[in-house]
């Protein structure tokens, strides 16, 4: 599985910004995908993830409530909807995949085995 993260930039608190990552591979469809973010100098954070099918989701506690992670198999894509962004959202956003059913409830970057490159998202306030 290979992956490309876009839709990162500069946006004011407040904001909203959706995040994509195209996934290339047969396999994707029966992957877990995720969202994790790194801020300068701070270990990489879980932010989502969803199963297979989109029924399942889990969410880091600092996103809760304000965003969305869903996918669209047709298109091999996961997103991130992130609404009402606060500057401490600043970092850089890495999707990850992993082919394995149980990563659904690892919140770590240990469950992971692929990665995309990342995208800057920044918050001013």
């Amino acid at each position: 599985v290979q992956l490309q993260a876009s839709g990162g930039g500069l946006v004011q608190a407040g904001d909203s910004l959706r995040l994509s990552c195209a996934a290339s591979g047969r396999t994707f469809s029966g992957s877990v995908m995720a969202w994790f973010r790194q801020a300068p100098g701070k270990e990489r954070e879980f932010v989502a993830n969803v199963n297979w099918n989109g029924g399942s989701t889990y969410y880091g506690e600092s996103v809760k409530g304000r965003f969305a992670i869903s996918r669209d198999n047709r298109k091999n894509t996961v997103y991130l909807q992130m609404n009402s962004l606060k500057p401490e959202d600043t970092a850089v956003y890495y999707c990850a995949a992993s082919l394995r059913p149980s990563s659904l409830v690892v919140l770590t970057v240990w469950g992971y085995d692929y990665w995309g490159q990342g995208t800057q998202v920044t918050v001013s306030s």
